[in-house]
């Protein structure tokens, strides 16, 4: 039995893989094939696959969230979003809550649900996807300009907490009688500062926690960030906090400070993260039943229609207009706000609490999201390149690796550090080297080691060190009140050009 499930978890993982090759290829968001092919797998389907679980589904999509937003919070450059934090803020919450009212009243008119129930489908299908917006533009080489990237990101990133708490919050209010949506206002407050306390602190206890647990094994330490990242967001839901704004804080924390084998983890939990996006995917497509999806494709495509050209367009604009933002920027940010495996997850919540037409408000998100990813997901490059905020030049290198430009002006010093120096049985982590200094190679009587963040220094150790010139001073200053003996600095040369035969 364990057998048969391993093989169709297998077949199931390597077709979705397989199908991101299909989707560059398509012009097809990647996230659509893996709705797809757990589609094709379920009970309507050729796998004939049973499962109507959305207690199950719902706890996977958790978990998922949880890894999916540590590692965006890993890739967020802080150097990057503190220009756009306020607006982001800003965006991310005025643009949930207008967009929950917007699409609240046209749910109430095409759906005929009270005004509870038209705010909870709202808060549903209000929130953007930080996966699928980024896996999107960087299929179609999108990098916009004047911060826009980091806009969006950051509310992506920031936005699922409220719309998490407004579906929670709303479902309970429908299944409780007397309950008051004046109730949901202070626990809101409540919910953000734990999560933000709670990320704050629990990420600067990674920071230590990672570089002072001195492992022998590389790989442990990716196994101790995937605990860590549980951690984070169950110990701060237990105690009443928003556990998706806390791992997401706890990974921007973790990705902005200097840690051991940080690229290592950064290349794991990046891994990681699209594992999750893949069995998200593929367990909520398992949920649909395409049969039900008919009957309710008309009135889904209008409200897919109503949230991309009004709902959303009106709620960046509410959000951004008072931060001087262009037109064409406003309309960029707008159309970048793709929806994503969020809303899904957030429509098992009217099911899990027992709300009224759960079925139908379940597949009618799916459809908006469908829609959403296809017309959204397509057309960002063009719309990018029509609005004139497409930057054409490529990504330049990752900022959080912390390894200096190598340029001709750049040297290769070596130096020994003596048996009595203060750096002997410290590491490099230890000595918070400035960004341009680089320690590429250390010789160690006949043994020659390539460091890295964990790795301590001994007496008599031969260093050779790459510094860029505007880390000279500071290198300088290390050397001195260290005592480390410099032998010669030498530029870097250039590498012979070769040519070959014609």
């Amino acid at each position: 039995m364990i057998e048969r499930a391993m093989l169709v978890t297998a077949v199931l993982l390597v077709l979705s893989i397989v199908a991101t090759r299909a989707s560059s290829r398509l012009g097809v968001p990647a996230l659509i094939l893996f709705l797809a092919v757990g589609m094709l797998a379920g009970s309507e389907g050729p796998g004939r696959i049973a499962f109507d679980n959305y207690a199950t589904a719902q706890a996977v999509g958790i978990v998922a969230l949880a890894f999916i937003l540590f590692s965006g919070g890993l890739d967020t450059h802080w150097r990057a979003i503190r220009p756009v934090l306020a607006e982001g803020l800003v965006l991310a919450n005025v643009g949930v809550v207008v967009s929950a009212l917007l699409m609240s009243l046209v749910a109430m008119w095409a759906l005929g649900l009270s005004w509870v129930e038209g705010l909870l489908f709202g808060a549903i299908v209000s929130s953007t996807d930080a996966a699928a917006i980024f896996s999107v533009m960087r299929m179609q080489g999108v990098n916009l300009k004047h911060g826009l990237e980091a806009l969006i990101e950051l509310e992506s990133g920031s936005n699922d907490p409220i719309a998490a708490f407004l579906t929670a919050g709303l479902a309970g209010l429908i299944v409780t009688p007397g309950g008051s949506l004046a109730q949901l206002a202070p626990l809101f407050v409540l919910q953000m500062a734990i999560g933000t306390i709670g990320g704050l602190l629990l990420g600067r206890a990674m920071v230590f926690g990672i570089n002072r647990i001195r492992l022998q094994q590389e790989g442990l330490y990716v196994v101790l960030t995937v605990g860590m990242t549980l951690l984070v967001y169950a110990a701060t839901a237990l105690v009443g906090g928003n556990g998706f704004l806390a791992v997401y804080i706890a990974g921007i924390i973790v990705g902005n400070s200097n840690v051991v084998h940080k690229r290592s983890l950064l290349r794991f939990h990046d891994g990681v993260a699209w594992l999750m996006q893949v069995g998200m995917f593929l367990t909520l497509g398992l949920l649909v039943f395409p049969s039900q999806l008919l009957p309710v494709a008309g009135t889904g495509l209008l409200l897919a229609l109503f949230l991309a050209f009004v709902a959303r367009p009106l709620s960046v604009a509410a959000a951004l207009i008072w931060f001087g933002r262009s037109p064409q920027e406003i309309m960029m940010v707008s159309w970048a706000g793709l929806r994503g495996a969020v809303p899904i997850v957030l429509a098992t919540y009217p099911s899990l609490y027992g709300v009224p037409g759960a079925r139908t408000i379940f597949n009618l998100v799916f459809f908006i999201v469908v829609v959403s990813v296809l017309l959204n997901g397509i057309s960002i490059a063009w719309v990018a390149r029509l609005l004139g905020v497409n930057d054409a030049r490529p990504h330049g290198p990752i900022e959080q690796l912390f390894v200096p430009e190598v340029r001709l002006s750049s040297r290769v010093q070596e130096a020994i550090v003596p048996a009595g120096s203060p750096l002997v049985g410290r590491t490099l982590l230890d000595l918070a080297l400035p960004r341009g200094v680089l320690f590429v190679q250390i010789r160690r009587g006949e043994e020659t080691i390539i460091p890295d963040g964990a790795t301590a220094l001994e007496p008599d150790d031969h260093l050779f060190i790459l510094v860029t010139p505007e880390a000279q001073p500071a290198l300088d200053e290390l050397r001195a009140s260290a005592a480390v003996q410099l032998i010669e600095p030498q530029p870097v040369a250039p590498p012979p050009i070769r040519q070959s035969p014609l």
